[in-house]
């Protein structure tokens, strides 16, 4: 089982220029380096195997989401599946310490240029500044929050530059961890939170 894991969600997988072209070049590295998880494809009606989903995370090293950006965020699956595979217990809270130290990436496209995110942009922020969820997210696992790998300007961008995307893509995926960034990264945040953030079960 490889140690990288891929999560990718795409609602409309066939009409992307972008992911649909990132997630085979991914496929293409075969499966002893990369697991990859098309997410609209194994869960077309919404209901996801979160022990399956947990068992493949508990073996990375790496974990992946790749998905465009829609309305600041994620992909409706890619949220389900956060909230329902990242559970009180087992990701985080008391006991919940299965993804402690592991890396967190985001392969991330936007359909808007990057002009676009700035405060004088129609986005009036910079890009970054829809990024804290995420970030905190994995804080709150344990997890490193490693810097995102964006495209923008999906909607436009010719071939060739997601062909050279692709390239830089797969090969980051193939060396990690030894990524020059990583070597002066800290450990993940501490964010313990404490037993009683949630009511008894009964």
């Amino acid at each position: 089982m490889a140690d990288v894991l891929v999560l990718a969600a795409h609602p409309q997988l066939e009409d992307s220029h972008v992911n649909r072209a990132l997630m085979q070049s991914v496929a293409a590295l075969g499966e002893r380096h990369v697991t990859l998880r098309d997410l609209y494809a194994l869960y077309p009606d919404y209901v996801i195997d979160v022990e399956a989903e947990q068992a493949l995370l508990a073996q990375a090293r790496l974990i992946v989401w790749q998905y465009p950006i829609q309305w600041y965020a994620m992909p409706a699956l890619m949220k389900l599946w956060v909230d329902e595979v990242l559970a009180f217990g087992w990701a985080y809270g008391p006991g919940g310490v299965a993804l402690k130290g592991k890396d967190l990436w985001l392969v991330l496209s936007t359909g808007g240029p990057q002009g676009a995110y700035h405060p004088g942009g129609h986005n009036r922020h910079f890009f970054d500044d829809f990024l804290p969820p995420c970030e905190q997210t994995a804080a709150l696992c344990g997890m490193r929050f490693l810097p995102p790998l964006v495209l923008h300007g999906a909607h436009t961008v010719s071939d060739g530059e997601v062909e050279a995307h692709a390239r830089v893509y797969t090969s980051r995926l193939l060396s990690h961890p030894h990524w020059p960034e990583i070597a002066d990264m800290e450990p993940a945040p501490a964010c313990e939170v404490p037993a009683d953030a949630r009511p008894a079960e009964d």
